[in-house]
C-alpha cells in the first residue's frame, strides 16, 4: 500500500531515481582522478533512494533496495579493508595504491585499482548509513 502523495511526486521519483543512480556511479568511477568519489557518490545514491522513500514509503523502498541498509555498511567496510591488502602482499607500505589493467571488448582497457575498491567500500557504507537513518526516521513517523 502506497502512502499518500501527489502524482507529481510519484512521477518525479520514478523518473529521477534512475538518473540519480547513474550519476552516482559516474561520480564513483571518476572520483580518484577528479572531483567526486565514494562519499559524494554514496550521498547521491542515498538521495535517490530517499526520494523514492518519500514518494512510495519505506516498505516499497526496502523492497526496491533488496538488501538491508545495515548489510551495505558491512559490505562497505569489508571492501575498505580488502583494499589495504594487495600492497602488503607486494611488500609495499599499507594502503599503497595498486593498479591492474583489465582488457575489455573493443580494445578498451579498464584499470581496476585499490583506490577504486576503497571508494566502492565508502560508497556502500555511505548508502547504508544514510538509508539506515532515513528509513528508521520514516518508520518512526508511521507509528
Amino acid at each position: 500500500m502506497m502512502k499518500p502523495g501527489t502524482l507529481i511526486l510519484y512521477a518525479a521519483a520514478r523518473f529521477l531515481m534512475p538518473l540519480q543512480l547513474m550519476f552516482s556511479v559516474f561520480l564513483l568511477l571518476r572520483g580518484h582522478d577528479e572531483p567526486g568519489g565514494g562519499f559524494i557518490a554514496g550521498l547521491v545514491a542515498a538521495g535517490a533512494f530517499s526520494l523514492y522513500l518519500f514518494a512510495f514509503g519505506s516498505e516499497l523502498t526496502r523492497d526496491l533496495m533488496r538488501i538491508d541498509p545495515r548489510t551495505l555498511i558491512g559490505w562497505g567496510l569489508l571492501f575498505g579493508v580488502i583494499s589495504a591488502f594487495p600492497a602488503l602482499l607486494q611488500g609495499q607500505p599499507f594502503l599503497t595504491a595498486q593498479w591492474w589493467p583489465i582488457p575489455l571488448p573493443g580494445g578498451v582497457e579498464f584499470k581496476l585499482s585499490t583506490p577504486l575498491i576503497f571508494d566502492i567500500g565508502v560508497y556502500l557504507a555511505v548508502i547504508g548509513t544514510v538509508m539506515t537513518f532515513v528509513v528508521a526516521l520514516a518508520e518512526s513517523e508511521q507509528v
